[in-house]
């Protein structure tokens, strides 16, 4: 089996226009899509939280889904092209969208506790790359205990 959605036609814009369109449904006061070279590269909104109006980004990285595209062999060949990655990462981030929109809509998490580690931090990065690149996480994954088999 490939990788999600990598028989997709769906055009790029499109696939961002209805993560935008969903956002802003379920609450986001401001939704842009941030472009590079023309064409959408990641989402960007703002929602209003007990804590004040907060920002989050949510990227895409058709490169990676390329390298994913180009490693399979269930994919065939005429898929493996960096168009058909672009579309297929911004169907797998509206897929992905839709999934953490049903668990809000579910009652089971707010929008900017699932949206979380995609928060834009005062540095301008997301919370995760913060969180990654910083010497506590590097202690916490060290500190974690092994499991059992």
């Amino acid at each position: 089996m490939g990788i999600l959605n990598y028989t997709t036609t769906v055009a790029s814009a499109r696939s961002s226009a209805e993560i935008v369109a969903r956002l802003a449904k379920h609450g986001a006061l401001e939704v842009t899509t941030r472009y590079g070279d023309g064409a959408p590269v990641a989402v960007a909104f703002s929602i209003d939280t007990e804590y004040g109006m907060r920002h989050f980004e949510l990227p895409t990285n058709p490169e990676g889904v390329y390298k994913a595209m180009s490693r399979d062999r269930s994919v065939p060949p005429r898929y493996r092209n960096r168009e058909q990655a672009d579309r297929v990462a911004w169907r797998i981030l509206k897929d992905w969208t839709e999934a953490q929109l049903a668990i809000i809509e579910a009652g089971l998490a707010r929008l900017d506790t699932v949206m979380l580690p995609y928060m834009v931090t005062n540095t301008g990065r997301t919370l995760a790359v913060e969180y990654r690149e910083s010497v506590g996480f590097r202690r916490a994954i060290e500190a974690a205990p092994e499991r059992e088999s």
